[in-house]
Protein backbone atom coordinates (compact mmCIF):
# COMPACT_ATOMS: atom_id res chain seq x y z
CA UNK A 1 0.00 0.00 0.00
CA UNK A 2 1.35 3.41 -0.96
CA UNK A 3 0.64 5.72 1.98
CA UNK A 4 2.63 8.69 0.68
CA UNK A 5 -0.26 10.46 -1.13
CA UNK A 6 -2.11 10.53 2.22
CA UNK A 7 0.93 11.85 4.10
CA UNK A 8 2.14 14.42 1.57
CA UNK A 9 -0.37 17.25 2.34
CA UNK A 10 0.56 17.12 6.03
CA UNK A 11 4.29 17.00 5.27
CA UNK A 12 4.01 19.91 2.81
CA UNK A 13 2.28 21.99 5.50
CA UNK A 14 5.48 21.79 7.58
CA UNK A 15 8.73 23.72 7.23
CA UNK A 16 10.73 21.81 4.56
CA UNK A 17 13.61 20.85 6.86
CA UNK A 18 11.21 19.69 9.58
CA UNK A 19 9.24 17.73 6.97
CA UNK A 20 12.48 16.04 5.91
CA UNK A 21 13.21 14.95 9.49
CA UNK A 22 9.62 13.81 10.12
CA UNK A 23 9.56 11.81 6.86
CA UNK A 24 12.70 9.90 7.79
CA UNK A 25 11.42 9.19 11.31
CA UNK A 26 8.09 7.94 9.90
CA UNK A 27 10.00 5.76 7.44
CA UNK A 28 12.07 4.28 10.28
CA UNK A 29 8.94 3.68 12.38
CA UNK A 30 7.09 2.02 9.50
CA UNK A 31 10.09 -0.22 8.84
CA UNK A 32 10.29 -1.29 12.50
CA UNK A 33 6.57 -2.05 12.67
CA UNK A 34 6.51 -3.84 9.33
CA UNK A 35 4.05 -1.32 7.84
CA UNK A 36 5.86 -0.40 4.65
CA UNK A 37 5.10 3.09 3.31
CA UNK A 38 5.87 1.69 -0.14
CA UNK A 39 8.17 -0.79 -1.78
CA UNK A 40 8.86 -1.28 -5.46
CA UNK A 41 7.32 -4.57 -6.57
CA UNK A 42 9.63 -5.14 -9.55
CA UNK A 43 12.89 -4.29 -7.80
CA UNK A 44 14.97 -7.02 -9.44
CA UNK A 45 16.64 -5.70 -12.60
CA UNK A 46 20.26 -6.72 -11.93
CA UNK A 47 23.22 -5.17 -13.70
CA UNK A 48 26.96 -4.75 -13.17
CA UNK A 49 28.55 -1.28 -13.26
CA UNK A 50 32.05 -0.30 -12.02
CA UNK A 51 32.56 -3.96 -11.16
CA UNK A 52 29.68 -3.78 -8.64
CA UNK A 53 26.49 -5.86 -8.81
CA UNK A 54 23.40 -3.67 -8.55
CA UNK A 55 19.95 -5.09 -7.77
CA UNK A 56 18.48 -2.51 -10.14
CA UNK A 57 19.65 0.79 -11.70
CA UNK A 58 17.61 3.16 -9.46
CA UNK A 59 19.55 4.67 -6.57
CA UNK A 60 18.99 7.17 -3.79
CA UNK A 61 21.12 10.29 -4.22
CA UNK A 62 23.29 11.66 -1.42
CA UNK A 63 21.72 14.27 0.86
CA UNK A 64 18.63 12.37 2.00
CA UNK A 65 20.55 10.42 4.66
CA UNK A 66 23.64 12.46 5.44
CA UNK A 67 24.70 10.44 8.48
CA UNK A 68 23.72 6.89 7.55
CA UNK A 69 21.01 6.88 10.23
CA UNK A 70 18.28 5.45 7.97
CA UNK A 71 20.04 2.90 5.76
CA UNK A 72 17.80 -0.11 6.54
CA UNK A 73 14.40 1.58 6.05
CA UNK A 74 15.58 3.33 2.88
CA UNK A 75 16.90 0.05 1.48
CA UNK A 76 13.51 -1.59 2.13
CA UNK A 77 11.90 0.79 -0.40
CA UNK A 78 13.41 -1.12 -3.31
CA UNK A 79 16.40 0.97 -4.33
CA UNK A 80 19.11 -0.76 -6.32
CA UNK A 81 21.73 1.22 -4.40
CA UNK A 82 21.97 3.93 -1.75
CA UNK A 83 24.38 6.82 -1.41
CA UNK A 84 24.81 8.42 2.01
CA UNK A 85 26.50 11.70 2.98
CA UNK A 86 27.84 14.21 2.14
CA UNK A 87 30.05 13.57 5.17
CA UNK A 88 33.05 15.62 6.28
CA UNK A 89 36.04 14.59 8.42
CA UNK A 90 34.72 16.55 11.41
CA UNK A 91 31.10 17.16 12.45
CA UNK A 92 29.69 20.54 11.44
CA UNK A 93 26.31 22.29 11.82
CA UNK A 94 25.97 23.55 8.25
CA UNK A 95 24.62 26.94 7.25
CA UNK A 96 22.17 29.00 9.34
CA UNK A 97 18.45 28.22 9.02
CA UNK A 98 16.27 28.63 7.02
CA UNK A 99 18.31 26.79 4.41
CA UNK A 100 15.77 24.64 2.57
CA UNK A 101 12.97 25.98 0.37
CA UNK A 102 10.18 24.16 -1.45
CA UNK A 103 9.10 25.57 -4.86
CA UNK A 104 6.07 23.34 -5.26
CA UNK A 105 4.75 25.02 -8.43
CA UNK A 106 8.00 24.05 -10.15
CA UNK A 107 8.44 20.67 -8.41
CA UNK A 108 11.76 22.04 -7.22
CA UNK A 109 13.86 22.55 -4.10
CA UNK A 110 16.47 25.17 -3.22
CA UNK A 111 18.92 24.18 -0.51
CA UNK A 112 21.95 25.75 1.10
CA UNK A 113 22.40 23.13 3.82
CA UNK A 114 26.21 23.43 3.83
CA UNK A 115 27.21 19.81 4.51
CA UNK A 116 25.52 19.64 7.93
CA UNK A 117 26.54 16.24 9.29
CA UNK A 118 27.72 14.36 12.37
CA UNK A 119 31.17 13.58 10.94
CA UNK A 120 32.64 10.55 9.22
CA UNK A 121 33.17 8.50 12.41
CA UNK A 122 29.44 8.62 13.24
CA UNK A 123 28.48 7.68 9.69
CA UNK A 124 30.81 4.67 9.69
CA UNK A 125 29.37 3.47 13.01
CA UNK A 126 25.90 3.62 11.47
CA UNK A 127 27.05 1.66 8.42
CA UNK A 128 28.45 -1.07 10.67
CA UNK A 129 25.17 -1.21 12.62
CA UNK A 130 23.04 -1.55 9.48
CA UNK A 131 22.07 -4.92 8.01
CA UNK A 132 22.08 -3.65 4.41
CA UNK A 133 24.12 -5.84 2.05
CA UNK A 134 23.52 -3.96 -1.22
CA UNK A 135 25.62 -1.33 -2.99
CA UNK A 136 26.36 1.57 -0.63
CA UNK A 137 28.04 4.73 -1.81
CA UNK A 138 29.65 7.11 0.67
CA UNK A 139 29.77 10.73 -0.48
CA UNK A 140 32.63 12.78 1.01
CA UNK A 141 33.37 16.50 1.16
CA UNK A 142 35.57 19.03 2.91
CA UNK A 143 34.85 20.85 6.16
CA UNK A 144 33.71 24.44 5.65
CA UNK A 145 36.66 25.84 7.63
CA UNK A 146 39.32 23.85 5.77
CA UNK A 147 41.06 26.31 3.41
CA UNK A 148 40.42 25.46 -0.24
CA UNK A 149 44.17 25.03 -0.79
CA UNK A 150 44.07 22.20 1.80
CA UNK A 151 40.87 20.61 0.48
CA UNK A 152 42.70 17.53 -0.83
CA UNK A 153 43.67 16.66 2.77
CA UNK A 154 39.99 16.42 3.77
CA UNK A 155 39.14 14.25 0.76
CA UNK A 156 42.06 11.96 1.56
CA UNK A 157 40.81 11.59 5.14
CA UNK A 158 37.31 10.79 3.88
CA UNK A 159 38.59 8.24 1.37
CA UNK A 160 40.88 6.49 3.86
CA UNK A 161 38.17 6.21 6.50
CA UNK A 162 35.34 5.21 4.15
CA UNK A 163 37.26 2.88 1.85
CA UNK A 164 36.74 -0.43 3.67
CA UNK A 165 32.99 -0.05 4.29
CA UNK A 166 31.92 1.72 1.09
CA UNK A 167 30.94 -0.03 -2.13
CA UNK A 168 32.12 3.15 -3.85
CA UNK A 169 33.27 6.58 -2.67
CA UNK A 170 32.01 9.82 -4.24
CA UNK A 171 34.01 13.04 -4.18
CA UNK A 172 31.54 15.91 -3.89
CA UNK A 173 33.37 18.84 -5.48
CA UNK A 174 30.28 20.56 -6.87
CA UNK A 175 28.04 21.69 -4.03
CA UNK A 176 27.39 25.44 -4.33
CA UNK A 177 26.90 25.70 -0.57
CA UNK A 178 30.51 25.44 0.65
CA UNK A 179 32.57 28.51 -0.16
CA UNK A 180 34.93 28.08 -3.14
CA UNK A 181 34.26 24.32 -3.36
CA UNK A 182 33.27 24.42 -7.03
CA UNK A 183 36.66 25.78 -8.05
CA UNK A 184 37.95 22.23 -7.44
CA UNK A 185 36.28 21.34 -10.77
CA UNK A 186 38.41 23.79 -12.71
CA UNK A 187 41.86 23.94 -14.35
CA UNK A 188 44.72 22.42 -12.43
CA UNK A 189 42.66 22.10 -9.23
CA UNK A 190 40.72 19.06 -10.45
CA UNK A 191 43.86 17.50 -11.92
CA UNK A 192 45.69 17.71 -8.57
CA UNK A 193 42.66 16.34 -6.70
CA UNK A 194 42.09 13.38 -9.02
CA UNK A 195 45.80 12.55 -9.11
CA UNK A 196 46.09 12.52 -5.30
CA UNK A 197 42.87 10.56 -4.72
CA UNK A 198 43.61 7.98 -7.43
CA UNK A 199 47.07 7.39 -5.99
CA UNK A 200 45.56 6.90 -2.53
CA UNK A 201 42.86 4.58 -3.89
CA UNK A 202 45.50 2.28 -5.37
CA UNK A 203 47.51 2.30 -2.13
CA UNK A 204 44.38 1.35 -0.18
CA UNK A 205 43.59 -1.38 -2.68
CA UNK A 206 47.01 -2.94 -2.19
CA UNK A 207 46.79 -2.64 1.59
CA UNK A 208 43.22 -3.90 2.03
CA UNK A 209 43.01 -6.30 -0.93
CA UNK A 210 39.74 -4.65 -1.95
CA UNK A 211 39.00 -2.33 -4.85
CA UNK A 212 36.55 0.45 -3.98
CA UNK A 213 35.56 2.49 -7.06
CA UNK A 214 36.10 6.25 -7.04
CA UNK A 215 33.30 8.51 -8.34
CA UNK A 216 33.23 12.29 -8.88
CA UNK A 217 30.05 14.39 -8.57
CA UNK A 218 30.02 17.44 -10.83
CA UNK A 219 27.82 20.50 -11.40
CA UNK A 220 25.32 21.01 -14.24
CA UNK A 221 26.58 24.58 -14.74
CA UNK A 222 29.74 23.59 -16.63
CA UNK A 223 30.43 24.88 -20.13
CA UNK A 224 30.86 22.39 -22.96
CA UNK A 225 34.61 23.03 -22.88
CA UNK A 226 34.71 22.31 -19.14
CA UNK A 227 32.75 19.09 -19.69
CA UNK A 228 35.33 17.97 -22.27
CA UNK A 229 38.21 18.88 -19.92
CA UNK A 230 36.73 16.98 -16.99
CA UNK A 231 35.91 13.95 -19.16
CA UNK A 232 39.51 13.82 -20.40
CA UNK A 233 40.81 13.89 -16.82
CA UNK A 234 38.36 11.20 -15.67
CA UNK A 235 39.77 8.92 -18.37
CA UNK A 236 43.39 9.98 -17.75
CA UNK A 237 43.18 9.10 -14.06
CA UNK A 238 40.99 6.01 -14.55
CA UNK A 239 38.19 7.38 -12.38
CA UNK A 240 35.49 4.73 -12.14
CA UNK A 241 32.36 6.85 -12.28
CA UNK A 242 30.91 10.34 -12.57
CA UNK A 243 27.64 11.61 -11.10
CA UNK A 244 25.89 14.14 -13.32
CA UNK A 245 24.77 16.24 -11.69
CA UNK A 246 24.64 18.23 -8.51
CA UNK A 247 22.25 21.17 -8.04
CA UNK A 248 22.34 24.26 -10.26
CA UNK A 249 22.97 27.89 -9.35
CA UNK A 250 20.87 28.98 -12.35
CA UNK A 251 17.44 30.49 -11.61
CA UNK A 252 16.29 30.85 -15.20
CA UNK A 253 13.56 28.22 -14.85
CA UNK A 254 12.09 29.66 -11.63
CA UNK A 255 12.27 33.40 -12.29
CA UNK A 256 9.62 35.36 -10.45
CA UNK A 257 9.14 32.78 -7.70
CA UNK A 258 9.19 34.13 -4.14
CA UNK A 259 12.26 31.98 -3.37
CA UNK A 260 14.04 32.42 -6.71
CA UNK A 261 16.67 34.75 -5.23
CA UNK A 262 17.48 32.54 -2.25
CA UNK A 263 21.12 31.43 -2.27
CA UNK A 264 21.80 27.74 -2.75
CA UNK A 265 21.45 24.94 -5.25
CA UNK A 266 18.26 24.37 -7.23
CA UNK A 267 17.14 20.77 -7.78
CA UNK A 268 14.05 19.04 -9.12
CA UNK A 269 12.23 19.40 -12.43
CA UNK A 270 13.98 22.66 -13.54
CA UNK A 271 17.40 20.96 -13.66
CA UNK A 272 16.27 18.01 -15.82
CA UNK A 273 17.27 19.43 -19.21
CA UNK A 274 20.59 20.88 -17.97
CA UNK A 275 21.56 17.65 -16.25
CA UNK A 276 20.65 15.49 -19.26
CA UNK A 277 22.75 17.75 -21.52
CA UNK A 278 25.69 17.12 -19.16
CA UNK A 279 25.11 13.35 -19.28
CA UNK A 280 25.05 13.38 -23.08
CA UNK A 281 28.19 15.52 -23.25
CA UNK A 282 30.06 13.23 -20.90
CA UNK A 283 28.89 10.08 -22.71
CA UNK A 284 30.16 11.49 -26.02
CA UNK A 285 33.62 12.11 -24.55
CA UNK A 286 33.97 9.15 -22.18
CA UNK A 287 32.93 6.47 -24.70
CA UNK A 288 32.20 3.96 -21.94
CA UNK A 289 35.53 4.37 -20.13
CA UNK A 290 33.89 5.91 -17.06
CA UNK A 291 30.42 4.96 -15.78
CA UNK A 292 27.82 7.74 -15.68
CA UNK A 293 25.28 7.99 -12.86
CA UNK A 294 22.54 10.45 -13.81
CA UNK A 295 20.67 12.55 -11.26
CA UNK A 296 18.70 15.75 -11.64
CA UNK A 297 15.05 16.40 -12.36
CA UNK A 298 13.83 12.80 -12.49
CA UNK A 299 10.12 12.95 -11.59
CA UNK A 300 8.74 10.28 -13.93
CA UNK A 301 9.79 6.97 -15.38
CA UNK A 302 10.20 8.68 -18.76
CA UNK A 303 12.65 11.17 -17.21
CA UNK A 304 14.83 8.29 -16.03
CA UNK A 305 14.61 6.60 -19.44
CA UNK A 306 15.84 9.84 -21.06
CA UNK A 307 18.89 9.86 -18.79
CA UNK A 308 19.72 6.26 -19.66
CA UNK A 309 19.20 6.94 -23.37
CA UNK A 310 21.58 9.93 -23.06
CA UNK A 311 24.34 7.57 -21.91
CA UNK A 312 23.91 6.92 -18.18
CA UNK A 313 24.21 3.42 -16.73
CA UNK A 314 22.46 4.22 -13.44
CA UNK A 315 20.09 6.90 -12.14
CA UNK A 316 19.56 8.48 -8.72
CA UNK A 317 16.57 10.33 -7.30
CA UNK A 318 16.03 12.73 -4.40
CA UNK A 319 13.81 15.78 -5.12
CA UNK A 320 11.51 13.58 -7.20
CA UNK A 321 11.02 11.39 -4.13
CA UNK A 322 9.80 14.43 -2.18
CA UNK A 323 7.20 15.31 -4.82
CA UNK A 324 6.20 11.85 -6.02
CA UNK A 325 6.96 9.63 -3.07
CA UNK A 326 8.29 6.05 -3.17
CA UNK A 327 5.96 5.18 -6.08
CA UNK A 328 8.53 6.93 -8.29
CA UNK A 329 10.92 3.98 -7.85
CA UNK A 330 8.30 1.58 -9.20
CA UNK A 331 7.42 3.94 -12.07
CA UNK A 332 11.06 4.17 -13.13
CA UNK A 333 11.61 0.42 -13.00
CA UNK A 334 8.54 -0.12 -15.17
CA UNK A 335 9.61 2.54 -17.67
CA UNK A 336 13.10 1.19 -18.21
Amino acid sequence: MNLYPLLRPALFSLDPELAHEVSLKLLKLSHKTGLSISKAKSAEQPLTVMGLDFKNPVGLAAGMDKNGDYINPLAAMGFGFIEIGTVTPRPQPGNPKPRLFRLAEHQAIINRMGFNNAGVEHLLQQVELSSYKGVLGINIGKNFDTPIENAIDDYLIGLRKSYALASYVTLNISSPNTKNLRQLQQGDEIKKLLSALKEEQLKLQARQQKYTPLVVKIAPDLSDDEIIHIAQLLVEFSIDGVIASNTTISREAVQGHIYAEEAGGLSGAPVMKQSTHLVAGLASELKGNTAIIAVGGILTGQDAAEKLNAGASLVQIYSGLIYRGPQLIEDILRAI
